[in-house]
């Protein structure tokens, strides 16, 4: 596991949520601090060493000073890694404008999962894990939502929601109910309600010990998401990176999740992760 810190408040939660995690999963903590000069790095270091080993005395910890900038660095050093967190604040900031932040770089273009912690969201004890998908190309974010909730001994609430194309109402008292428009309504209802059981349906047998709950839900994702986020320890998501000559760009979900969210957000990237990763 890699954590990047500064010496910042929000690197320091960063770092304590980077150690609960290496100690739940029985892996090593790397933290690293990217900085143009390494003699520079030495106190923050070893301030953030000491923390881990006083706070999580059974966790191997690794000190890195690595020059450049601290988005390079950390897709550098986290490319192997089961997981990588990072702070906000700490670094540029989810607060306020988003574009040029580290954290929005890396979820952009990170190819192993990220977890991104504000300052102001320490541990939470609900019990739950909250997963967010929208078909089955999610998939490899559901395998690891399964996992995390296996290892912290909590329950997965699924959220699935798809927003109803719109169409022009059809009055009951004048169209029949085998209309073309209501059957076809009707058949993406169906389709819909599919996604999660079809999705989940192997790793359910896979953890049967994870109580699952799921809801599909006619409303935009981003904000049902949001709403769920205030009873989770967790958010797991998947990046689908959409590029273009401008460069690469995170859905409105990501976005939405990392201004707001009310507990920390766990980004996959899709079609990237797999089941030795979680």
């Amino acid at each position: 596991m890699t954590v990047g810190v500064d010496g910042s408040l929000a690197a320091t939660w960063a770092l304590d949520r980077a150690a609960e995690e290496a100690e739940r999963r029985g892996a090593a903590l790397r933290i690293v601090y990217a900085v143009p000069d390494r003699d520079e790095a030495g106190p923050v270091l070893a301030s953030a060493a000491s923390r881990v080993r006083a706070r999580r005395p059974g966790v191997p910890v690794v000190a890195a000073a690595v020059e450049g900038g601290a988005a390079h660095a950390l897709l550098r050093e986290g490319q192997d890694a089961d997981l990588t967190v990072v702070g906000t604040r700490g670094f540029g900031g989810l607060t306020g404008r988003l574009f040029g932040s580290v954290s929005l770089r890396l979820c952009a273009r990170t190819r192993s999962p990220l977890l991104v912690v504000r300052g102001d969201q320490p541990s939470r004890g609900f019990g739950t894990v909250l997963l967010g998908i929208a078909s089955d190309a999610d998939a490899d974010a559901a395998a690891f939502a399964f996992a995390d909730a296996e290892r912290r001994g909590a329950r997965l609430n699924v959220l699935h929601a798809w927003a109803q194309r719109h169409v022009t109402p059809e009055l009951p008292s004048l169209v029949p109910a085998t209309s073309p428009g209501r059957q076809e309504d009707a058949r993406r209802t169906l389709s819909e309600e599919a996604v999660p059981r079809f999705t989940l349906a192997e790793l359910e047998e896979r953890y049967p010990q994870v109580g699952v709950a799921t809801r599909t839900v006619r409303t935009g994702p981003a904000q049902a998401l949001l709403e769920a986020t205030r009873e989770a320890d967790v958010v797991v998501i998947a990046a689908h990176r959409n590029p273009d000559r401008h460069g690469v760009h995170l859905g409105l979900v990501t976005h939405t999740l990392l201004h707001h969210s009310h507990c920390p957000v766990l980004i996959v990237p899709a079609g990237q992760a797999n089941g030795s990763r979680v």
